[in-house]
């Protein structure tokens, strides 16, 4: 599957990637800063989903979730948490 991505702001890709790497490290997974997608495999092996490199069409839309979501979520909480202390430093 092709990764559609398209981020609108120039550099944002960069910015989303290391925060990804920060917010798993925080989570306890070992985080390679050469190869940080393979902390997904090691969290989706804590969860007990059968992710592997290349062709997951597999496993379910739950599965997915499980490790799409427990990432995500994670972002976004620290992403309200960052734009909260932006909007503090500006009163």
């Amino acid at each position: 599957m092709a990764n559609n991505n398209h981020y609108l702001v120039p550099g944002a890709k960069k910015g989303m990637q290391q925060l990804k790497e920060k917010v798993m490290a925080e989570q306890g997974y070992n985080v390679n800063v050469n190869r940080p997608e393979n902390a997904k495999y090691e969290m989706a092996q804590d969860l007990g989903v059968p992710l592997k490199k290349g062709y997951n069409g597999d496993i379910t839309a739950k599965q997915a979730g499980k490790i799409g979501g427990n990432i995500g979520g994670q972002m976004v909480k620290e992403m309200v948490q960052m734009a909260e202390n932006s909007l503090k430093n500006k009163q």
